[in-house]
């Protein structure tokens, strides 16, 4: 059974080589660190998994970016991912563990309010069977480097909110730690 900690909790060399190991070093290359550039990870939905020894095995985290479309209006999203978990642990339950405690956290952060719209770069199948997430509502939607339309995924309780077109980036409003920090809580 995983313990979940805050990500906050763990150094940031662990998470970092937990990275390295779960992507290769070359991850920073990808089209997901291209969208959430300049930002930092939001605290209070960002998360690690331990083992039954308490090692570092799983880590999510959760960024603000934003959908622009062609008007120039910014619309907020949550940017799911890496979910990342050692290539000897895969496949033992962590990595849905980090999914289920982030979109519950994201879930709770607004109270009664829907919850802001989640957007992930991954399998389609499986985020889409166990998680909701779809890559309908984003066929027109543009990523900063080479990507597959096809994995970039969102969820939302009514996309029809979201624009059909649009640029994915960070979102400006929360390059800031103490900022992000205010909106993850």
């Amino acid at each position: 059974m995983a313990t979940l900690i805050p990500l906050a909790a763990v150094e940031t060399a662990m998470i970092e080589q937990l990275l390295d190991r779960a992507f290769g070093p070359d991850r920073h290359a990808r089209t997901a660190y291209r969208i959430r550039e300049g930002v930092e990870w939001l605290d209070g939905l960002s998360f690690a998994a331990l083992d039954e020894s308490e090692l570092l095995v799983g880590t999510i985290q959760v960024w603000p970016v934003a959908l622009t479309d062609p008007d120039g209006r910014n619309y907020p999203l949550l940017m799911i991912g890496p979910v990342a978990v050692l290539p000897e642990h895969q496949r033992e339950g962590y990595g849905k563990a980090l999914m289920l405690a982030s979109l519950e956290a994201i879930a709770n952060m607004g109270g009664n309010a829907p919850a802001l719209p989640q957007v992930m770069i991954g399998d389609p199948e499986y985020y889409g069977r166990f998680f909701g997430f779809s890559a309908e509502p984003t066929a027109l939607w543009r990523a900063p480097g080479p990507n597959d339309p096809a994995r970039l995924l969102v969820r939302c309780d009514n996309p029809a909110v979201l624009p059909t077109k649009g640029n994915l980036g960070p979102w400006g409003s929360f390059k800031t730690a103490s900022n992000s920090s205010d909106l993850a809580k």
